[in-house]
């Protein structure tokens, strides 16, 4: 129903923003990464998401198309409310959260308030092959060992200062392509050259 606002920040935190538009104040819900994205400006144009239920109309606002592509992805997963999803979103940016559930890393998805471990699990069996169709990233079928292996390097060079998007991506791409990779250290080293290439 409506597609952006554009107009003078009224208003400004964290959680919300009053976007003053044609003489009318819009009050739009947004997360963290859109606050950081937009905390300098004083006009700004937010892409919107209307939710309607049957005793409250919010309006949500997202800096770029692809959070609020990421935000309608989460509210078609069962148990996963706009609230959430806004939570979702202001703990992880969208590279992370794509990684994660691109790389069945229930971990991450868990430390978000309000995500137990079965909704993790909901959010990567629901979102993984839209999100791999979407990003053109190739999906990996990882054994119980190559996950043990996986954390484990994933955990060691998140630790040497790589951030956890990139590292992520690059054990995608060498599991796929070393999938009888045996032990964390020589996972590590291959993913430390996919790193610095």
């Amino acid at each position: 129903m409506i597609a952006y606002v554009k107009g003078r920040l009224a208003h400004k935190n964290p959680s919300f923003v009053v976007v003053e538009a044609g003489g009318i104040g819009y009050h739009v819900n947004i997360s963290l990464y859109t606050y950081t994205r937009i905390e300098g400006a004083e006009e700004v144009t937010l892409l919107t998401h209307f939710h309607v239920k049957e005793d409250q109309q919010t309006l949500f606002g997202f800096y770029e198309e692809t959070e609020r592509n990421l935000f309608r992805m989460l509210i078609s997963v069962t148990g996963v409310g706009p609230a959430t999803a806004l939570v979702v979103l202001s703990t992880m940016n969208p590279d992370e959260l794509r990684a994660a559930v691109i790389g069945e890393d229930v971990g991450s998805i868990r430390k978000v308030k309000g995500i137990g471990p079965k909704t993790a699990q909901r959010i990567i069996i629901d979102l993984k092959d839209k999100m791999i169709k979407e990003s053109g990233e190739s999906p990996t079928m990882l054994s119980p060992q190559s996950n043990t292996l996986r954390s484990e390097a994933l955990s060691a060079l998140v630790n040497l200062g790589f951030g956890r998007p990139a590292v992520q991506r690059a054990l995608n791409r060498v599991l796929a392509a070393h999938p009888q990779t045996a032990t964390p250290e020589d996972l590590i080293k291959l993913a430390l050259r996919e790193l610095s290439s």
